[in-house]
């Protein structure tokens, strides 16, 4: 009989349902060595949790994440909370040893990131930061091409990320909009991702020159005449320098008129270039410089082939996977590490460097300067 690993999660939103997906089918497309059991699942909301627990198959429900940190029966602590709870409930969890896996950004700042990259390294747990579109098969083919040197020295990183949810000015004020409990809004929610993917793809960013803006000052509290000052970012661009010479481009917002939740890479090397597109994140757009027919051109791969990243665990070729199956491939991931007891990546170091980056940024938009990284 397989042994058990006990699952607890804390946080039961957005996030909170994309991962109890996860863990509910993971052990039905990774071939692991024991049972991933979600044991309980955690909201400070007893009447919803109890619904969610019950609707997405955690055995138990807590209304307090220290109590479930310390029950004797959880081996891993997934937290799905706002940020402003990252690095508090992380550094339990790791001094109760448990494995943590934490949602991005990894913390409101890097002082925060550090303190959880610390306590998990101490403690000797495992420990992750869900930066999911690392584990994307056409992502992870866009890395072994790099890695390949099938796009000789890069030249220019490009990403933009775009949504168009704040645009109404009728749409109420959120979590989202307080800096004191998201760190920031666009920039530490999109950016991160986009930042964490040139550290993947590309390599350490040395400085950066960025621009914070806030389109809508004030948004009414939902149910009320009364409205709430927005004091984090709506939307955020920035320059990059990279430590091997390339040149970073990035750009999150949330007043993108029309789209939502459009991801798009775009890197030139000197020998070819990727394209990725998060709307079509089954396909990675590829130019060779080697191809030197009259049909020379950008050429689309479908990544779908048993030998391209994660395929394998799904469907025949040709037959596409969604947003929702990168929660399985970095649980998967994660679960297959303790297992092994081998190092993850992306993990609480990662977060930090992160982290790092994005608040580099914000004092940046501040002083209207080139802020370089290693200071």
């Amino acid at each position: 009989m397989k042994r058990e690993l006990n699952i607890g999660i804390i946080g039961t939103m957005f996030m909170g349902r994309a991962h109890s997906n996860a863990w509910y089918d993971v052990a039905n497309f990774f071939d692991l060595p024991f049972k991933p059991v979600m044991k309980a699942a955690c909201d400070i909301n007893p009447a919803s949790e109890k619904d969610f627990a019950q609707r997405f198959g955690w055995l138990s429900f807590e209304t307090s994440w220290e109590t479930l940190i310390n029950r004797r029966d959880i081996d891993i602590i997934d937290i799905c909370t706002p940020n402003n709870t990252h690095m508090p409930v992380a550094v339990a969890a790791a001094q109760a040893g448990k494995h943590v896996i934490c949602e991005k950004p990894a913390a409101m700042n890097a002082g925060e990131a550090m303190q959880m990259m610390k306590a998990a390294e101490q403690a000797g747990v495992k420990h992750m930061i869900a930066f999911n579109y690392r584990r994307l098969p056409a992502i992870a083919l866009a890395k072994k091409m790099i890695s390949e040197g099938r796009l000789g020295q890069i030249h220019h990183f490009n990403a933009v990320y775009y949504q168009d949810w704040l645009v109404d000015p009728e749409f109420p004020w959120v979590w989202r909009h307080d800096i004191k409990l998201a760190g920031s809004g666009a920039h530490g929610d999109m950016n991160a991702h986009t930042v964490d993917l040139a550290r993947f793809l590309v390599g350490e960013i040395d400085s950066v020159c960025g621009e914070e803006k806030v389109f809508i000052g004030q948004r009414k509290i939902h149910g009320t005449d009364r409205s709430e000052k927005v004091t984090a970012d709506d939307a955020t661009a920035f320059l990059a320098r990279f430590d091997n010479g390339a040149s970073g481009n990035f750009s999150a917002t949330r007043f993108a008129t029309g789209r939502k939740n459009f991801l798009r890479l775009e890197i030139f090397g000197s020998k070819g270039s990727l394209i990725f597109n998060l709307e079509r994140l089954n396909e990675l757009e590829y130019f060779s410089r080697d191809d030197q027919s009259a049909e020379q051109g950008f050429r689309n791969i479908l990544v779908t082939e048993n030998e391209h990243p994660y395929i394998n665990k799904w469907w025949p070729p040709g037959h596409i996977i969604g947003w929702e199956h990168t929660f399985i491939h970095e649980i998967g991931d994660f679960l297959m590490a303790i297992a092994d007891n081998v190092k993850i990546t992306p993990d609480f170091y990662d977060g930090y460097k992160c982290q790092v980056i994005l608040d580099a940024v914000m004092e940046s938009s501040k002083s209207r300067k080139w802020i370089d990284i290693s200071n």
